[in-house]
């Protein structure tokens, strides 16, 4: 099954039929934050899945190959990092994996403090 997988980004050229995987060379499923490192809102989960439908769309003449799902995964990745900038999504300190894959995290200091 051709897949590409990122740290936050899983694509597979699969649909999900009772809960498997099967192999599809016309569906592309779409995995988000496997490792729940970020707190998502319904809101930020809609557009990365906009975005991942932009790429795909974009990318809709070309052969379904290992580079373009890639380059789509890489993206998706890139416009996360966006998002957590935008402060859209935040790290999720909860998480088994606290690594700060994307940049430390923002403290915002109460004031009186120093």
């Amino acid at each position: 099954m051709l897949k590409s997988t990122t740290r936050h980004v899983f694509i597979y050229a699969a649909e999900v039929v009772d809960d498997e995987l099967v192999p599809s060379e016309s569906v592309l499923t779409l995995d988000i934050d496997p490792d729940n490192e970020f707190i998502w809102s319904d809101e930020a989960l809609q557009k990365v899945n906009a975005e991942f439908e932009r790429l795909v769309a974009d990318a809709g003449g070309s052969e379904l190959t290992d580079y373009n799902l890639r380059r789509i995964g890489s993206d998706l990745e890139h416009f996360i990092k966006q998002q957590l900038q935008a402060g859209e999504i935040s790290y999720n300190l909860k998480s088994r994996v606290l690594n700060y894959s994307m940049g430390l995290p923002r403290v915002v200091a109460n004031e009186g403090e120093a």
